[in-house]
């Protein structure tokens, strides 16, 4: 059960082989089982480790295009089965992969540069994330990835549910649901070994409680989000409900290729202007993906399927993104900060021009040379503006299980 070469990161067949391979070697020890099975009718699986009621869940794959999660997953198990200490009084519960279907349509495992990555990439609307769906869909219209891990969640009632998350460019930092004092330091040693860049500004938790130097705490229900107009709300997200038994939730995020850039504590001098630079490139940029799909759509003979919704979905973020950026005030004023804004505004419109991409290359059609040229321009833009550096594969899973690790260590003490 070796990790396999850099930079490769193991498919979700290649997870179920190693965790057959390690149920059927410790048997008494460890067990394997379906809990579900997504809307193309692949399986969900759950492997065991340990038969403590104490639990910890560790989730991979809720994200297709954050594949290092895997990787991870599988370092973990081994040190779960090679460590008792680590299984004293508790059990530790791995779900192998979330989001089946969407791995299977992203396609970059062992991506050579930003703009490889982007030529396989896929991750799937709003709607459709098994972590995000229920901020987005009535219960009676979740998916049934969501419905098999809320089912694992309500069956083990684990004190910690680790999600295993990246990025493609930036630094590592840590999302929680309720505080765990002691985690910042472990995490940024651990970040620090490894020359990992410790992401102090992460726009995706402007405003967020800071725990320590990367480690911010969920809002509480009833705060005003940051970005009003983002239909995504972290409070209504399958993360909250491991408090239904009393338990709380981990998102321990690590790059592909760091960014020095993204933990410079020093003021920008002109952060509201930046931001209203950032919001026009980012409707300048959407619009000329929204261009080449419009001029598309007829061409397409009715297509919509699942790379075509995310790339329209991702497009339709953009006006309230850019007007929430320019109406409000920065949440944080460091260049950390604006330079994590400036990542978010340059992602958006590049997945939808890969996604689209990606549709118009299987439909042979003529817009492809164009959008090529934009995806390749936009991902060499993005890697030379933030200087770009492959962080090599087990430093990323050394890193991420160093975290959940020294999660489960303190989260326990404060649930004991």
């Amino acid at each position: 059960m070796s990790l396999l070469p850099d930079p490769r990161y193991p498919s979700v067949p290649e997870l179920v082989s190693s965790a057959r391979e390690v149920a059927a070697r410790r048997p008494h020890l460890c067990g394997l089982e379906q809990v579900g099975a997504s809307r193309a009718g692949r399986p969900l699986r759950l492997l065991s480790v340990g038969h403590a009621r104490r639990a910890v869940l560790v989730v991979a794959g809720a994200h297709a295009n954050e594949p290092s999660g895997g990787a991870t997953l599988l370092a973990l198990v081994r040190r779960v089965v090679d460590e008792p200490r680590l299984r004293d009084g508790v059990s530790w519960h791995f779900l192998l992969c979330a989001d089946p279907d969407g791995a299977s349509l992203h396609v970059t495992p062992a991506p050579s540069s930003l703009f490889d990555y982007h030529l396989g990439f896929f991750r799937p609307a709003g709607p459709e994330q098994p972590e995000w769906s229920p901020s987005a869909l009535p219960p009676d219209r979740l998916p049934p990835e969501t419905r098999a891990l809320t089912g694992v969640l309500d069956a083990l009632r684990p004190y910690l549910q680790v999600s295993l998350h990246g990025t493609e460019l930036g630094g590592s930092w840590v999302q929680l649901t309720r505080d765990v004092p002691g985690l910042a330091e472990p995490f940024g040693k651990s970040a620090a070994e490894l020359h990992i860049p410790v992401e102090t500004g992460a726009c995706d938790a402007a405003g967020w409680p800071v725990s320590g130097p990367g480690v911010r705490v969920m809002p509480a229900p009833g705060a005003d989000p940051a970005y009003p107009s983002l239909p995504d709300d972290a409070r209504r997200s399958t993360w909250y409900d491991a408090h239904r038994h009393g338990g709380l939730t981990a998102v321990v995020e690590v790059p592909m290729w760091a960014s020095d850039l993204v933990d410079d504590p020093a003021p920008h001098p002109d952060p509201a202007g930046a931001q209203r630079r950032l919001a026009a490139r980012l409707l300048r940029d959407a619009r000329q993906v929204e261009v080449v799909l419009a001029e598309a759509l007829p061409r397409l003979d009715g297509e919509n399927g699942p790379l075509l919704r995310a790339a329209k979905w991702g497009l339709g973020l953009v006006p309230g993104l850019a007007a929430d950026w320019v109406r409000t005030p920065p949440a944080d004023t460091t260049r950390a900060y604006i330079g994590s804004v400036d990542a978010f505004g340059r992602r958006l419109p590049l997945r939808a021009a890969a996604m689209l991409l990606r549709v118009l290359r299987e439909a042979g059609d003529p817009a492809v040379p164009e959008l090529e040229r934009l995806v390749a321009g936009w991902s060499e833009a993005f890697a030379s503006r933030f200087r770009a550096r492959w962080v090599p594969v087990d430093h990323q899973v050394e890193h991420q299980s160093r975290t959940v690790l020294a999660t489960a260590h303190h989260a326990r003490e404060l649930t004991i």
